[in-house]
């Protein structure tokens, strides 16, 4: 490193899977002056830990960390530590979790089947004031983005709701049962009950309040 060159950013590791920690890290040191690891957890309350503690450049994080939100930990730091950057760092190559992502604050959505040498340019992007997407969400991402535009997408559809879940939610925003629902859009109870897991899981939220208080917020339906 010379005497112009930036320090490593200092990274945070946060998975439930011990094993991926250890490969991570093993990848992560053959970079030693683009990266340093700070600290390497397996839980949202140890990497909590470890920001206060070690204030590092960018947190590393899945969206699921065991029964924990990855999610719910991004918004947390980068609302109570805006100087330290998350990246999601997954295996999920869903379009509704990224969009979770980047609404919480997150500064990068990277699929864990990246090599070390991608990864530390992704970080280098980040440094530089980026936010980063997978190359293989960025093109459904595009399209995506050029439909909405055209107004080609349903209310909902940038939060990675089905048409049909918008459908569904719609109803129970006007006050309507899952009876009724079903009654309305001519399918059975199960199928409704299935499609509200669905928008409740993509909301992130746990019950029908929950779901009504996320549409309204957003101006879903008027």
């Amino acid at each position: 490193m010379t005497a112009s060159s930036p320090e490593p950013q200092r990274l945070v590791l946060v998975d439930d899977h011990e094993m991926v920690l250890h490969g991570l890290g093993a990848m992560l040191g053959h970079f030693p002056d683009e990266v340093s690891i700070a600290g390497q957890v397996t839980t949202a309350a140890e990497a909590l830990a470890v920001v206060v503690e070690q204030k590092p450049d960018v947190v590393l994080c899945d969206v699921r960390i065991g029964k924990e939100s990855g999610l719910d930990l991004c918004r947390q730091i980068t609302t109570e530590h805006p100087d330290t950057k998350v990246v999601l760092l997954t295996v999920y190559d869903d379009e509704h979790y990224l969009y979770q992502a980047l609404r919480v604050g997150a500064s990068g959505y990277i699929l864990k089947r990246i090599d070390g040498q991608e990864l530390v340019g992704h970080l280098r992007r980040v440094r530089e004031g980026e936010t980063v997407v997978d190359p293989a969400l960025a093109g459904r991402v595009a399209l995506s983005a050029a439909r909405l535009h055209a107004g080609e997408f349903w209310s909902g559809a940038h939060l990675g709701l089905t048409q049909r879940e918008s459908e569904v939610l719609e109803l129970l925003v006007a006050g309507h049962s899952n009876r009724a629902v079903a009654s309305k859009l001519v399918v059975s109870e199960d199928t409704v009950k299935s499609h509200v897991r669905g928008l409740y899981r993509k909301l992130g939220v746990a019950d029908r309040s929950g779901a009504i208080a996320v549409a309204l917020r957003e101006g879903l339906f008027r």
